[in-house]
């Protein structure tokens, strides 16, 4: 049956809204979710200043409420949503590479109501399923801040395998992401240098293991050693930068979209052998393997979460979200579920 639920609407102008919203019944192949917790991501800033039409929230977590035909997962199944609804069918997808799928059927949360809602209506392919005891909002560590940051330095690995330092520009959540999954993969000894223009940040960084460095501080970049830089800043300067801070055969990987680059492609490529790469969400497949390091680690990834917040009280989540003093801001909904079915 289709459900009728209040839901937080994004008019635009850092506003928020609650209105009544009907949730459909899930069709062939899909699930509707009850969704427990949604992360906020620095992309959400466009639905919060500009408005959106749907209800967004692209890192979510939840329960299996009800299910469509032509399905297998069992309601009450708990697991995170793939924002990412991908075909299956098109070259990429049979590559395994659903984060470039060529026939993709849309975004969670950006174009399909998403998780700041009490509800999802999902494809069963792009929900992952999770240990019913596993906290939901730690689940959400496993799509950007795992995810995302993880494919990422699978990226780097094609460039070289004896990386031995790392930088990494921007101390927001997907950067935090990068210094904490660098040292579950690669060993808690790696120095990996972060620079962020937010003292806060800089020192939330550093009780992760990072080396703190001001985005400002130029020289301090240049002599950190890195053999691969990550830019999750966005900006130009920051790339350039951390192209010009990695070593020989080393080289830069763009995470965060934004500004462009320049480069000297003899000097900056060819004669140190260096390269630029992009890297964008994170494989469906690469979801097992995260799930286990999570499990490994969950202590320390979750220390990535600084602040948690119930939906009653997402206007406070965003605005400390943006004021630049959090690591990753989650929006909870740890209630019975809402909504009356008509």
């Amino acid at each position: 049956m289709p459900v009728s639920a209040r839901v937080p609407r994004f008019p635009g102008r850092a506003t928020i809204r609650w209105q009544d919203h009907r949730y459909p019944e899930p069709g062939p192949g899909q699930l509707r979710i009850a969704i427990t917790a949604n992360a906020i991501c620095g992309t959400d800033r466009h639905e919060f200043y500009d408005g959106s039409a749907i209800v967004p929230g692209h890192e979510a977590a939840g329960v299996v409420e009800s299910v469509g035909s032509d399905t297998t997962i069992a309601v009450g199944t708990a697991g995170v949503i793939y924002l990412m609804d991908f075909c299956g069918a098109c070259r990429s997808c049979r590559f395994g590479a659903t984060n470039q799928c060529l026939a993709k059927r849309g975004d969670v949360g950006q174009n399909t109501d998403g998780g700041y809602g009490p509800y999802a209506v999902v494809h069963e392919s792009n929900f992952f399923a999770v240990p019913a005891d596993l906290d939901p909002a730690t689940a959400t560590m496993l799509l950007d801040v795992m995810g995302t940051s993880s494919h990422a330095i699978a990226r780097a690995r094609l460039l070289r395998s004896d990386i031995e330092a790392a930088y990494v520009a921007g101390a927001g959540p997907i950067g935090l992401g990068l210094l904490v999954m660098l040292k579950v993969r690669l060993g808690r000894d790696l120095p990996v240098t972060v620079s962020d223009v937010s003292r806060w940040r800089l020192d939330f960084a550093e009780s992760l293991g990072a080396v703190p460095v001001p985005a400002d501080d130029r020289d301090a970049v240049l002599a950190c050693g890195a053999d691969i830089s990550f830019d999750t800043s966005g900006r130009q300067q920051a790339r350039e930068l951390g192209l010009a801070a990695s070593s020989k055969r080393g080289g830069l990987i763009c995470v965060g979209h934004g500004e462009g680059m320049s480069l000297d492609v003899s000097g900056d490529l060819i004669a140190p052998e260096r390269a630029v790469l992009g890297s964008e969400y994170f494989r469906f497949d690469e979801l097992p393997g995260n799930l286990d390091l999570l499990l490994a680690e969950q202590d320390y990834i979750s220390r990535v979460i600084t602040h948690r917040f119930d939906v009653s009280d997402i206007d406070e989540a965003f605005g400390t979200f943006f004021s630049g003093r959090s690591g990753k801001v989650v929006v909870t909904q740890q209630r019975s579920l809402k909504g009356e079915r008509s």
